[in-house]
Order: C-alpha cells, then structure tokens, then sequence
C-alpha cells in the first residue's frame, strides 16, 4: 500500500506565496518521479511541475519563474513553493508519485487527495 499525502494548501491574495507538500509512505523501494498537477473548476486536470531523479525540473510555461519544486528523497517528500500567485492559480493541486514498490516489480503513479489553493484578487 502506498499513500500520498499533499498538505499546505489555502487562501491567499494575488502576489502572495504558498508550499505544499507531499509525502510519499508506505511500501516504497523507490521513487522515480514526483510531481504536480492541478484542476481548475470546470477544466481538466493539467500538468505543473515534476521532479525526476537525475534531471532538471520541468515546468509549464504558466508557472515557470514564479513556482519551484524540490524534493527531499530521505523523507519521500516533494515541496511546491508557489510565489507571485495569480488568480489562475486557483485549482485544486494534485501529487503524483511513480513508484516502485520492490525490486522487481515495475513501477506504478500514484495520486494525492488535493489540496485546495484559492487565489484572491
């Protein structure tokens, strides 16, 4: 069993900042890739950031200088700082994980709950 746990989420007014977190626990062996995805009201969920061992982050273009991510592999757990918000960041912000769960098995995604960002203008 493997969970994701995204916590961090909130209200803020425009050019304000935000982190989430997510924490991978469970039966891991490892973890390949973690990310971020959001959903917005009445959109379909889109991709935002991701960081895979061994190369540079990626990011959509919409967030590209505003958003980091960054992970901390000892604790399984990938961090969003969010900076400069935009009320077009409002969405519900997804974690996804593929993990491998032993040695030889194949890997798997894996998705949070949501959390909530609500961005006031």
């Amino acid at each position: 069993q493997v969970q994701l746990v995204e916590s961090g989420g909130g209200l803020v007014q425009a050019g304000g900042s935000l982190k989430l977190s997510c924490e991978a626990s469970g039966s891991i062996f490892s973890i390949n890739t973690m990310g971020w995805y959001r959903q917005a009201p009445g959109k379909q969920r889109e991709f935002v950031a991701k960081d895979s061992t061994g190369v540079h982050p990626y990011y959509t273009d919409s967030v590209k200088g505003r958003f980091t991510i960054s992970r901390d592999n000892a604790k399984n757990t990938v961090y969003l700082q969010m900076d400069s918000l935009k009320p077009e960041d409002t969405a519900v912000y997804y974690c996804n994980a593929n993990i491998q769960r032993s040695l030889d098995s194949r890997s798997y995604d894996y998705w949070g709950q949501g959390t909530q960002v609500t961005v006031s203008s």
